[in-house]
């Protein structure tokens, strides 16, 4: 019989067999991503760095493949997600604020959350339809920069909740319970301890919904976004008081991801290098803004004390 401190080494040995398994799988996992990830950077790099010049970042599109720019095509980009981030960042947050820590737990809220947990998981063209039902043509808002915006902002909403009330939870209760102890208010434990502490992971849930934003397309094409356009968006500055103007955002648009989905559908060679270096753009458009959450991210932690 198998006396009991051999039956400990050899379960000890099997339970280590077991980890060296999974993190060589996780490492396997990993460079085979990486390397995937890889090759697809230097397929378009390959394909289209040539291609990017002052005069490709500063030209309208063109019928003519070597004239051809992506000025309204960024340009849309950066107002369409202005718009997006403006109105779901506010709205996932605190309302992941509001169902974490007010919220009673009760059936509704138990609907509720099922409810943005499989919205997080609805196909975006479903977004792209209820838009273009209710804001193209309910409120009238038209196939403009303000309907693209509130359409991509309702698409990462859940995201963003599904965040916040995961970085509210991962607080201890014991840092509620001192705070509830010195005599602050529900909303002063939230607004000086809660969001502190989980800026982190709300902040990376935000960087994940505007990454999958920023590259959206059945959605804006549904709602009657422009695959060619040759003008800009009214400048969001004025000569008069309030020197502010909102004109730009009922003006038409395209976006990025678009101006490469119509460039690829062509047959010639020379527009699918113009899709690959757009691709570039809008790649360095989304891991710039990644970087810029990502350093906000880190100045945030740094400051806090524990």
């Amino acid at each position: 019989m198998t006396s009991l401190p051999t039956l400990l080494r050899l379960r000890i040995k099997k339970e280590r067999r077991k980890n060296k398994i999974f993190l060589w799988t996780a490492r396997v996992s990993l460079v085979f991503t990486l390397l995937v990830l890889l090759a697809l950077v230097t397929d378009l790099f390959i394909r289209g760095a040539d291609r990017i010049s002052l005069d490709f970042l500063l030209s309208f599109p063109s019928r003519f493949a070597d004239k051809a720019g992506i000025v309204s095509a960024w340009v849309g980009t950066l107002c369409v997600m202005i718009v997006t981030a403006f109105v779901s960042v506010p709205l996932g947050v605190c309302a992941g604020i509001y169902l974490e820590e007010y919220a009673k737990k009760n059936k509704i809220t138990s609907i509720i959350e099922v409810a943005i947990a499989n919205l997080a998981g609805v196909p975006s063209i479903i977004y792209g339809l209820m838009a273009l039902g209710l804001f193209v043509y309910k409120f009238e808002l038209g196939q403009s920069v303000q309907t693209a915006g509130l359409t991509l902002a309702l698409l990462i909403l859940p995201i963003i909740i599904v965040a916040t009330r995961e970085a509210l939870r991962s607080i201890p209760l014991s840092v509620r319970e001192a705070a509830a102890a010195c005599g602050a208010t529900k909303l002063q434990v939230i607004r000086h301890h809660l969001l502190p502490y989980s800026t982190g992971g709300i902040l990376t849930g935000i960087i994940i919904a505007l990454s999958r934003a920023i590259g959206e397309t059945a959605p804006l094409v549904t709602i009657g976004a422009l695959t060619y356009i040759a003008f800009l968006p009214h400048s969001p500055l004025s000569t008069e008081a309030p020197f502010v103007s909102a004109e730009w955002l009922k003006d038409p648009f395209t976006v990025l991801p678009i101006q490469v989905f119509n460039w690829v559908s062509r047959p010639q060679e020379e527009f699918h290098r113009n899709a690959a270096a757009a691709a570039l753009i809008l790649m360095v458009l989304t891991f710039s803004m990644n970087i810029f959450a990502i350093v906000l991210r880190a100045r945030v932690r740094r400051k806090i004390k524990w």
